[in-house]
């Protein structure tokens, strides 16, 4: 063997804030068999990815595709593919895998924690507590609330897990709604059916993708359509969110309030009033972030290792040879 062969090549940009060189290390403990490599340079990358079977990382290019000889998967790092090289990948026969589902938990536990901050009031007794301020305020309960869930994904689905013994109702909505799903009613994206979704909730939580469909989506229409005791948490991506009519219907208490994980644009602006408005939470995109991610992802590339191996379909294929 050359010192050049390896079987897996992880490629040195980060995600998450995370260090590629611990996933490196993570996946060596779970194949011990295999030769796995941590590109720290450029150069590197380029000489490792000839013989690499398999390239894990952010993304890749046209560049190492060009150079690689016996690539059959990429392991994205991130839930989203997009901004791949989907034609080229596919023309070479090459397999892609995302992260799908391994931030699941940890945004379900943001999302449920946001939901009862609100039904308690918690973030008024935070003020208070900052004011030095012994006044009390009257809290509201969450049991009885109706929760509408926009997307049925791994995070819908570990969300909705979450809130059984809560004694909630929980409405999902999702592209094929015939096929059901863990929620107690489940509806379509078409307007009425979904507007219906959105007049009966309490709480909203947006934990699909972004797409043409769910870009704006909760839009000023649908911000008029929430009731004013409601409260909009997006665990989503920011683009399912029309800032700029969030920010009026927040101004005006046209919903009660909403918590905000992702926004459009990232990072928000130091003027945009969503900073200084009491009824918005706003976390810098970290309902993602778990100590378990090199783990979980891990989990998912040595168990694919194996599928590849026995010619099996691969765990969170996005897509593969059989879609050209």
């Amino acid at each position: 063997m050359k010192d050049t062969d390896v079987d897996i090549l992880v490629r040195r940009e980060g995600t998450e804030g995370l260090s590629m060189k611990a996933y490196a290390e993570t996946l060596r403990e779970r194949l011990p068999d295999h030769r796995v490599v941590h590109a720290r340079t450029p150069g590197e990358e380029r000489r490792y990815v000839e013989s690499a079977r398999i390239v894990t990382g952010n993304a890749i290019d046209a560049r190492l595709i060009d150079a690689a000889e016996r690539l059959e998967l990429f392991a994205c790092t991130w839930a989203g593919t997009e901004h791949l090289p989907k034609d080229l990948l596919l023309d070479r026969g090459i397999a892609v895998t995302n992260a799908g589902g391994i931030a699941a938990p940890g945004i379900a536990e943001q999302a449920l924690g946001q939901m009862l901050v609100f039904a308690r009031g918690l973030h008024e007794a935070w003020c208070r507590q900052q004011r030095s301020e012994w006044r009390h305020f009257r809290p509201g309960e969450f049991t009885g609330s109706t929760v509408t869930i926009v997307g049925l994904g791994a995070i819908g689905q570990a969300l909705t897990q979450r809130l059984r013994g809560m004694e909630v109702d929980t409405i999902g909505v999702r592209y094929t709604s015939e096929k059901g799903g863990p929620t107690d009613e489940v509806v379509g994206f078409d307007a009425a059916a979904f507007h219906e979704a959105l007049a009966r909730a309490d709480y909203v939580v947006l934990a699909c993708p972004l797409t043409e469909t769910t870009r704006s989506l909760i839009d000023r229409e649908a911000l008029s359509t929430m009731k004013p005791s409601s409260v909009l948490i997006n665990m989503a991506r920011g683009g399912v969110v029309d800032t700029e009519a969030l920010v009026d219907a927040l101004q005006t208490q046209q919903i009660r309030g909403a918590a905000l994980d992702v926004i459009d644009p990232e990072p928000l602006p130091e003027a945009n009033p969503l900073w200084t408005l009491e009824n918005c939470h706003i976390t810098p995109h970290v309902g993602g972030h778990t100590p378990k991610h090199w783990d979980r992802l891990a989990d998912i590339l040595a168990e694919n290792v194996e599928r590849l191996d026995d010619d099996a379909g691969l765990r969170n294929l996005v897509f593969g040879p059989d879609d050209s």
